[in-house]
């Protein structure tokens, strides 16, 4: 039956991590949700910030996510964090994820927005197979992923780093999820987070590595006949 779902109700169990005193980020994620049609199918999880580690804080908070949704026996558990912004999106392009996701076997995860170190096209024009970076703010995964992953202990490893390196990943293109221009809660990065500030937010800087990766080839191309321009006209 679950073939004939279309939308969100395909996905089993959405979840969304909340740091506890970040009230303010529960209420725009509400307003957010609401406006890609979620409306109040999302569960939030409240979650404590940790003393002394906020990678570690993260680690569990996800590894959480998956183990509620495993429990509730879901095969798909959808996780956002609450500083999500939506753009670009798309029910078409969600209904190919969808589709994609329900024709393909292995998959592993699928990223609504993240940042890749590489993609590539797949047969599905709202979907690239991805190496995964960073920013896990907005993804699911599969029940099998998922009781892989929670079977990971905290090593001193951040979750973004955990995700890395694994098969069949992919990412909806374009991407519709990026984070807002909200404060980081975590202290590690309140360097990395101006410095994202500076360039314009993580939104756009997620923008420019998507199209990068989707128009390489050429980049690199029209990069490497300038060089060459320059450098002719200087030895000449």
């Amino acid at each position: 039956m679950r073939k004939h779902r279309q939308g969100w109700d395909y996905f089993d169990k959405i979840y969304c991590i909340s740091v506890n005193e970040r009230a303010d980020r529960r209420v725009e994620a509400q307003i957010q949700f609401k406006t890609v049609g979620l409306g109040d199918s999302v569960e939030f999880i409240i979650v404590s910030k940790h003393p002394h580690n906020c990678e570690e804080g993260i680690f569990h908070s996800h590894m959480d996510c998956l183990r509620k949704g495993l429990q509730a026996g879901a095969d798909s558990i959808v996780v956002f964090e609450d500083d999500i912004l939506f753009d670009r999106f798309d029910i078409k392009g969600l209904k190919n994820c969808i589709d994609f996701l329900s024709g393909i076997d292995p998959w592993n995860a699928l990223f609504f927005g993240c940042l890749v170190s590489r993609s590539q096209k797949t047969g599905n024009p709202s979907v690239v197979k991805i190496d995964y970076r960073c920013s896990a703010h907005a993804y699911v995964v599969n029940r099998h992923f998922a009781e892989t992953l929670i079977r990971i202990p905290w090593q001193g490893v951040a979750y973004d780093d955990v995700l890395k390196n694994w098969p069949d990943c992919y990412a909806a293109y374009p991407a519709f999820a990026f984070q807002s221009n909200s404060p980081t809660d975590n202290d590690r990065n309140i360097g990395l987070d101006r410095i994202r500030r500076l360039l314009g937010g993580i939104q756009r800087i997620q923008k420019r590595n998507e199209f990068y990766h989707r128009h390489k080839i050429p980049i690199i191309a029209v990069h490497s006949i300038i060089i060459l321009v320059i450098v002719k006209q200087v030895f000449l």
